[in-house]
């Protein structure tokens, strides 16, 4: 019995040890995150990420004004592969995946004042969203995120086209 009793304290001690850690540190996980999908793009990012909801577009009606109205660039922040598979008509690949690799040419044909609309997979897909960051970070000030992504994009019926070329 003994030893079951020092367990049970070890472990109520190791847990509420953990939990005060993350609370203070600058580094924790957050322990409440967005899960709620018609909230945005669910995330559990850590307490130190600043809240870029503003940048999100949550309507694809809004979106395809902005499509139709030619005012912005539409860049697919998923792999290649699916990007050729399928892709919003006009849209530009730059994966997060190999940002690095590429960001240099794609700032040497879309200036800093481009108005630049992310997208990927839908709401449980991050990597519009840290692409929407990285173009930030690098000067882009006219950033936004299409949360749905390519799926609901499709399913509306919208232009899509396949293949490399997205311009």
């Amino acid at each position: 019995m003994n030893t079951l009793k020092g367990c049970l304290i070890l472990f109520l001690f190791s847990s509420v040890a953990g939990l005060l850690f993350n609370a203070f540190s600058p580094y924790g996980i957050s322990l409440v995150g967005e899960w709620d999908t018609s909230q945005g793009v669910v995330s559990a990012v850590p307490k130190t990420h600043s809240a870029v909801s503003d940048l999100e577009i949550k309507d694809v009606t809004v979106a395809k004004k902005i499509f139709d109205a030619r005012q912005a660039v539409f860049v697919d922040a998923r792999s290649e592969e699916a990007f050729i598979e399928g892709h919003i008509k006009g849209a530009v690949s730059l994966p997060i995946s190999s940002f690095l690799d590429e960001i240099e040419a794609f700032m040497s044909k879309y200036p800093l004042s481009t108005h630049i609309v992310t997208y990927c997979s839908g709401r449980e897909c991050e990597d519009s969203l840290e692409l929407a960051t990285s173009l930030i970070q690098m000067g882009y000030d006219r950033v936004n995120v299409y949360i749905d992504g390519y799926p609901v994009w499709q399913k509306k019926g919208y232009p899509v086209d396949t293949g490399h070329d997205g311009d």
